[in-house]
């Protein structure tokens, strides 16, 4: 997939894959939301894909599914299919329950594949563990990427660091390598329990796919009154990730992603320090990183179903204090 000619955005190689990727992902998780119509939100992905952005963030979880329904019925016609790179989440973590999910995920994307599955909310230590155990869901990925079902595997996760590197380890000791990994990159994650410093150098240097996320955490960053939507998105997209996701329910927010794209280059990095020092008071503690502080956006963890029936070969591995 290469860079159409008319894009307004940069576009960057995943990792590895060698796939080429605007620089700003379509979040799916807003594009489903009850304040959206479906009218809406089809324009939205019409239109930023028509603008250049062809990397499609979805979940299977998102709003009962209603995401990957609307984002279905916008590829579907006019030929989108082709122009995007589709991304989705599944959050079994047995094989049977990835099955099932995936097989909801493909019927209302209304596509026979998806080029990138990653496991969701990787944020248990002992979610690696049952991910890779025997009849684990990994089992199910693998067969899914040979019958041509997914083309790429990766995580996401957005509680801490270090249960990303142990999903790295444990994937390491089974001889797999992912494609992809997603994860917080935000000027307070740089302060606090931070990805930025200790996953995304290791992701760097094994040439994995980086796929940025909470560049803004829901607006909840915004409240603290010490940095715009557009510094935030201008901070992400500086550092070395792939793709930076963020959500876009209104057309106002999907120009500023893209002027975020047109413009974050010409921030020096004297700048660049600034921002980061101004939000240091606010994000030393992790308070407005909620997602890491807090059980808010920890959907799983809500809906423990989703996960699927434990395996009894599985014990909980406590996270690592050294």
């Amino acid at each position: 997939m290469s860079t159409p000619s008319h894009s307004e955005v940069p576009y960057r190689t995943l990792g590895h894959t060698g796939e080429q990727v605007s620089c700003i992902g379509m979040g799916g998780y807003h594009l489903g939301k009850s304040d959206v119509t479906e009218k809406e939100a089809i324009h939205l992905i019409r239109t930023g894909v028509d603008r250049g952005i062809n990397f499609l963030d979805n979940s299977w979880d998102y709003n009962n599914g209603e995401s990957e329904k609307r984002m279905g019925k916008a590829i579907k016609d006019g030929n989108l299919r082709a122009r995007v790179f589709l991304m989705t989440k599944n959050d079994g973590r047995t094989k049977e329950e990835f099955n099932r999910q995936l097989e909801e995920s493909l019927k209302r994307l209304q596509v026979d594949h998806v080029d990138l599955m990653q496991f969701h909310e990787i944020i248990r230590f002992e979610d690696p563990d049952r991910i890779f155990a025997e009849d684990g869901a990994i089992e199910a990925a693998l067969a899914a990427r040979k019958a041509g079902k997914v083309r790429y595997i990766g995580f996401t996760g957005h509680k801490d660091p270090r249960i990303h590197l142990y999903m790295l380890e444990v994937a390491d000791q089974h001889e797999f390598e992912f494609d992809t990994v997603q994860m917080p990159v935000n000027v307070m994650d740089y302060h606090f329990r931070s990805f930025s410093n200790l996953v995304l150098p290791e992701l760097t240097q094994r040439n994995i796919g980086v796929l940025g996320m909470k560049s803004i955490g829901d607006a909840v960053i915004l409240k603290t009154g010490a940095i715009t939507a557009l510094e935030c998105l201008q901070y992400s997209l500086s550092r070395p990730v792939s793709v930076q996701i963020t959500g876009i329910n209104k057309m106002e927010y999907l120009d500023q992603a893209i002027k975020a794209a047109q413009t974050y280059g010409k921030v020096s990095q004297q700048e660049m320090t600034a921002i980061l020092n101004r939000v240091k008071p606010f994000a030393m503690k992790g308070d407005w990183e909620l997602f890491k502080t807090s059980a808010l956006f920890d959907s799983t963890a809500q809906n423990l179903e989703w996960l699927g029936k434990p395996s009894p070969h599985v014990k909980a591995v406590q996270p690592s204090m050294s």
